[in-house]
């Protein structure tokens, strides 16, 4: 900070509470790796003073910030300009403020989540006509945009709630999306080539998922949203029987290239370096 020039680029991260979440380590890493004039700052923000907070950005100098919980739904319907697949995902998570002020609403998750794969799973869309996603909360959108733009034709939902995963089948569309009753999740993974934990189940301080692989083809992919643990005892099960597994921490690092790019003109690079920083923090 001792460093910073009356010009340097602004951004955070506003969320309520804000002491866990490890972007503005993320962010930190590219700014000192780039040697750019510019800080990332967490903002505690609350509910109550979420608008005032948002509307006080281009005030304060900032090009804008990334939402955590509790406030990505909310932030949805405050800002001034909201992109296509922010609105299909319901949630913001990346906010830009323009030239004149006011705000832009875009979310990075589904960009993250195929840039995650990508990374560690080149090639898996090939031969994947099938997808099973577990979990039927806002994580679990952002997936379903993500497979849906990438042409995945078939995607099953499971949930433990029903309820939830029928809604988001209605929602995004029932010709390639099915609900699958929670009792019937394990034998849902016949034929699929991918399978995704979007639920918080395998956090540590979560119940584990409880998910038999055996109806899952060796040649699919396993990918957990989780990263905390950094490998879930889904992707330890899926690797000791051989299937090609990819964790949750390259989502998180991957959602926030866009913003950085935006706020502080540089794009940024995902590497090992970056896991490592991430992860020491």
């Amino acid at each position: 900070m001792s460093g910073l020039s009356g010009r340097a680029r602004l951004a955070g991260v506003i969320g309520w509470p804000i002491g866990h979440s490890r972007s503005p380590l993320l962010h930190g890493h590219w700014l000192d790796r780039y040697r750019i004039d510019g800080a990332y700052l967490p903002l505690a923000v609350p509910p109550d003073r979420l608008e005032a907070a948002l509307r006080g950005l281009p005030a304060l100098g900032f090009r804008g910030c990334n939402v955590t919980v509790p406030h990505k739904v909310a932030v949805a319907a405050l800002v001034d300009q909201l992109d296509p697949v922010a609105e299909r995902i319901g949630a913001v998570n990346t906010v830009t403020v323009a030239a004149d002020g006011s705000l832009a609403g875009s979310n990075t998750d589904a960009f993250g989540f195929v840039a995650n794969l990508d990374d560690g799973a080149a090639g898996w869309r090939d031969g994947v006509s099938t997808a099973l996603v577990i979990g039927a909360g806002g994580a679990a959108r952002a997936v379903l945009v993500a497979l849906l733009d990438a042409g995945v034709p078939a995607i099953r939902i499971a949930n433990r709630t029903a309820e939830k995963a029928t809604a988001l089948a209605a929602e995004f569309g029932p010709d390639r999306i099915a609900a699958v009753p929670w009792a019937e999740r394990h034998e849902a993974a016949a034929g699929a080539g991918l399978l995704v934990n979007a639920s918080s189940l395998g956090m540590t301080g979560q119940p584990a998922l409880e998910f038999d692989l055996a109806a899952l083809p060796a040649e699919a992919t396993v990918t957990d949203l989780v990263y905390d643990p950094l490998r879930t005892p889904l992707l330890a099960a899926a690797a000791a029987r051989g299937n090609r597994i990819v964790d949750g921490l390259g989502m998180l690092l991957h959602q926030a290239r866009p913003g950085f790019a935006a706020w502080f003109g540089v794009e940024p690079t995902v590497d090992a370096a970056l896991r490592r920083a991430v992860l020491a923090g």
